[in-house]
């Protein structure tokens, strides 16, 4: 048995002796009372707390009881545009149609003499001469002719051309949309010709004197438009030839 108790006291060496049970400790009792509980703790030692420059300043309550301050002020760009239809703009001026500019353009086409206007006529308006290229192809489709291809290339290319024709003429040049536009607006009498070629034939001497007459009609009204919106003054002829030779192409595709 001496071995056995030489064997524990080798095995469980501690520092540990009975003397040290009356120093305090934080988990067990001990005779001496909690310094927390006899108000001797000293509050002035500076505690664990971080630097003051580290920490945001308060900002103090402005707000009111069940009226809060808000913490997120919209800006100016969303108070514009308010979650409310009323003030967004109709569709069609986000598109660029004007139904009253259309038809100034037409009333412009239709009556040659009449001075057109170059503020309006200065416009990229495309919506009308896509109209009327529809319907002038869908006019010759009655007469059994499927021209819709001819029509729009022949337009395209045609713009192509007079757009740098103008420029090369005007002192202030000019747009390609604002070309197409003109271009498209004055093919307005072309589909007066197509629409007679559904009641009778073209081929003919009558049919040839009604196909002049649509061409002058629509060269005199494009050059005239293009002179007032370009400020070209006594130029109307130099800028009526080359219109008639585009119009006149399409006037070939109605008769024949």
């Amino acid at each position: 048995m001496s071995g056995f108790d030489n064997l524990n006291t080798d095995f469980y060496q501690s520092s540990y002796s009975v003397d040290d049970q009356g120093q305090p400790t934080g988990y067990g009792n001990s005779n001496t009372e909690d310094p927390y509980k006899q108000g001797q703790y000293d509050y002035s030692q500076p505690m664990g707390y971080p630097a003051p420059g580290m920490m945001q300043p308060q900002q103090p309550y402005t707000g009111q009881i069940y009226q809060p301050t808000p913490a997120f002020t919209p800006s100016p760009t969303q108070s514009m545009y308010g979650s409310s239809f009323d003030d967004e703009p109709p569709l069609l001026e986000e598109l660029g149609i004007n139904f009253d500019h259309i038809w100034q353009k037409t009333l412009t086409v239709l009556h040659p003499m009449k001075a057109a206007d170059g503020n309006i006529m200065n416009e990229t308006d495309l919506a009308g001469p896509m109209v009327f290229c529809l319907a002038f192809g869908a006019t010759l489709l009655l007469t059994g002719k499927i021209q819709f291809g001819y029509v729009y290339g022949i337009s395209v290319i045609g713009c192509l051309g007079m757009y740098c024709l103008l420029n090369l003429m005007s002192m202030t040049g000019v747009s390609f949309g604002c070309v197409a536009s003109v271009l498209g607006y004055c093919l307005l009498p072309m589909i007066l010709l197509a629409s007679f070629g559904i009641i009778f034939s073209l081929q003919g001497m009558f049919g040839i004197i009604i196909a002049a007459t649509i061409i002058g009609w629509c060269s005199f009204s494009a050059s005239k438009i293009f002179i007032s919106a370009l400020a070209m003054d006594r130029q109307q002829l130099l800028v009526a030839y080359p219109c008639a030779l585009l119009y006149g192409v399409f006037a070939l595709i109605s008769v024949f």
